[in-house]
């Protein structure tokens, strides 16, 4: 292969180091040369050989070999309205099914496109795959078409980045990449493939090809320079190589932290346990971690992917009340819950409680211990099988059962007062309450609950109740919106027999209403409820009383039911006189969405003062 010269220099500087080589030495061309093989085609190998089956995407001409090559092997390809929803859809498939979510978008905006999706499944936890294209291995920096410094961009966000240079570098590249995103604590990677990597050798010759060298010596560097580079781009490309999963490493508690762990639960009077989504990840499968916490019997609060874990009804699910609880605590277990803005940085503790933590990730796992609260106990290990360890070693011990009794009845207390509030009157149009609580009584035991929004989803998570592990999905703690139509997208393909429902404010709808039209063209039937309340209601509640202005928060009453039926949907408007025909309304639009057709109803909502006083910074 020729030399590695820096493509920046003026080509006089190419003198001395290409004295030293021989221009008549060149590799014959011929096997390339007649070869219709391209490295999209290496990269599906290497997909298909990890049991990826769905690729996201928005179209590109620098990426299009990567997807004909992806169809061709069964992989499917699903092209969204907008990349971040492309990104979106590929978290929610790495959530639901336990691999890594793949999504490919093209150079420069494409690309830029994704950057809040990506760090959104970075603090999610997600793994994912990011390929993007890319100018020409030559052209990057000489002012090709979308060329930035794409790299830079993705390293603080990726666990891991890298540039293909050569095609030979196409598989060991993405092999590494998938076994990243999945060990220690998963997360995104990216993969950044210049466009002459992906084309057949008959195409990029052309482009590479010197129309009209410069006579002399100076044409013949230039020329030889130029056949060199492709020449090491090819060299090897198809030689044969292991596409097969390389081994993913997971850190997993020691013994002898697990025993100090049994015997303090085994002393306590009023344990807890706060599960956050990391407790959801593989190897170990959620039906076995609700086994384990029900033989344990130990209170639980749900958070995140976790939601759903125990069911609908499980008398030690534990959803009001949380901070009165772990100030009564005397053992709370943080498997896989971070002490972030979710537990007030971990002022809720009770400095009298013995924690234990146990997180992938160490910086999550110490977060803000040096200033508002001290694990007795910190495991950098997998929270799902701890979960499974400690209850193997507790066979036989149950948390005093007045304990959960007591947590419960204050949790019925709480939830009576909710419905209560559910049958006022507001001043105009609906109670949102009455609206959740109806979809939540409605909604099939099969159903996965996307939420994208703040104040009317806000609501919802008091109220609708995920009838099992990994049928909620929320954006996590970057707290995003618009991650409504990626998630469903890509929860709808994951459970095609499942009813998907969007919980979207009418702010955060904005983001991905134009995914209608993708649930329409890839037959992916959703149903969103839209809580019109003609506002940013989590800022104007906070925003109006302290600053006395409600500037940017205003919006309209509008008809989004029409949009989706412009997009090939079907919509719904409900006001304050279908009332007396929610239920009929909602199962209409249940019976629709099992006939193919992505539902919208957009409900018009009045203001009510539930969760007055919460906080939206």
């Amino acid at each position: 292969s020729g030399p590695q010269l820096n493509d920046r220099r003026c080509s006089a500087c190419w003198l001395p180091i290409v004295a030293s080589f021989s221009i008549t030495a060149q590799p014959n061309h011929f096997s390339i040369d007649n070869s219709p093989r391209h490295g999209g085609e290496s990269v599906a190998e290497v997909l298909r050989a990890h049991n990826v089956k769905y690729v996201f995407t928005l179209v590109g001409g620098h990426i299009s070999p990567i997807l004909v090559a992806c169809e061709k092997l069964g992989i499917r390809i699903v092209d969204t309205r907008h990349e971040a929803t492309a990104v979106f859809a590929a978290d929610a498939v790495a959530r639901l099914s336990g691999t890594v979510g793949v999504a490919a978008v093209t150079a420069g905006p494409g690309l830029t496109n994704t950057v809040t999706a990506v760090k959104n499944a970075q603090m999610a936890e997600s793994p994912l795959l990011l390929m993007g294209g890319a100018a020409g291995t030559l052209l990057q920096g000489r002012g090709a078409l979308q060329d930035i410094d794409q790299m830079s961009l993705f390293k603080p966000l990726c666990k891991f980045c890298a540039s293909i240079r050569t095609i030979r570098e196409i598989v060991p590249t993405v092999r590494k990449a998938l076994a990243i995103a999945q060990s220690g604590t998963p997360g995104p990677v990216f993969i950044e493939f210049p466009i002459d990597t992906l084309y057949p050798f008959h195409l990029v010759s052309k482009e590479f090809g010197v129309k009209n060298p410069p006579k002399g010596l100076m044409g013949k560097v230039v020329t030889w320079y130029l056949e060199n580079h492709l020449t090491n781009l090819f060299a090897g490309a198809w030689e044969t190589r292991d596409v097969s999963p390389l081994p993913v490493d997971i850190p997993h508690a020691t013994d002898d932290q697990v025993q100090k762990c049994i015997e303090l639960v085994s002393r306590a009077k009023k344990p807890v346990i706060l599960l956050g989504s990391q407790a959801t990840l593989p190897p170990t499968p959620v039906e076995d971690i609700r086994k384990a916490l029900e033989l344990l019997g130990i209170p639980c609060f749900l958070g995140g992917m976790s939601r759903g874990m125990l069911g609908k009804d499980s008398p030690i699910h534990i959803r009001q009340n949380r901070r009165d609880a772990l100030k009564e605590a005397d053992v709370v277990l943080l498997a896989g819950t971070v002490c972030d803005f979710r537990l007030s940085y971990g002022r809720v503790l009770n400095r009298r409680s013995k924690v234990i933590a146990v997180n992938r990730d160490k910086t999550q796992l110490l977060k803000n211990s040096d200033m508002f609260w001290k694990p007795t106990v910190a495991i950098q290990g997998d929270a799902g099988s701890f979960l499974l360890q400690l209850s193997k070693g507790l066979k036989g011990h149950k948390c005093p059962e007045e304990w959960p009794q007591s947590l419960k009845a204050g949790d019925e207390t709480k939830e009576n007062a909710n419905r209560a509030k559910a049958v006022e009157k507001t001043d105009r149009h609906l109670n949102p309450l009455k609206v959740l609580h109806c979809v939540d009584e409605l909604m099939a035991e099969d159903s996965i609950i996307v939420a994208d929004g703040g104040d009317f989803v806000g609501s919802a998570a008091y109220i609708m109740r995920p009838r099992g592990p990994l049928r909620w999905l929320d954006p996590g703690a970057f707290g995003t919106l618009g991650v409504g139509g990626g998630f469903a997208l890509g929860a709808k393909l994951c459970r095609p027999e499942s009813e998907v429902w969007i919980v979207y404010g009418d702010g955060s709808l904005g983001y991905s209403v134009a995914e209608f039209d993708t649930f329409t063209r890839h037959k992916t039937p959703v149903i969103a409820v839209v809580g019109n309340d003609a506002c940013w209601s989590q800022i104007s509640r906070e925003q109006v009383p302290i600053l006395g202005s409600n500037v940017a928060c205003g919006l309209a009453f509008l008809d989004y039911h029409i949009v989706a039926d412009g997009y090939g949907g079907k919509g719904c408007l409900i006001g304050r006189e279908d009332e007396d025909r929610l239920s009929e309304i909602i199962k209409s639009a249940q019976r629709e969405c099992r006939e193919g057709k992505a539902m919208l109803l957009n409900v018009l909502i009045g203001k009510t003062d539930f969760r007055e006083g919460s906080i939206s910074v």
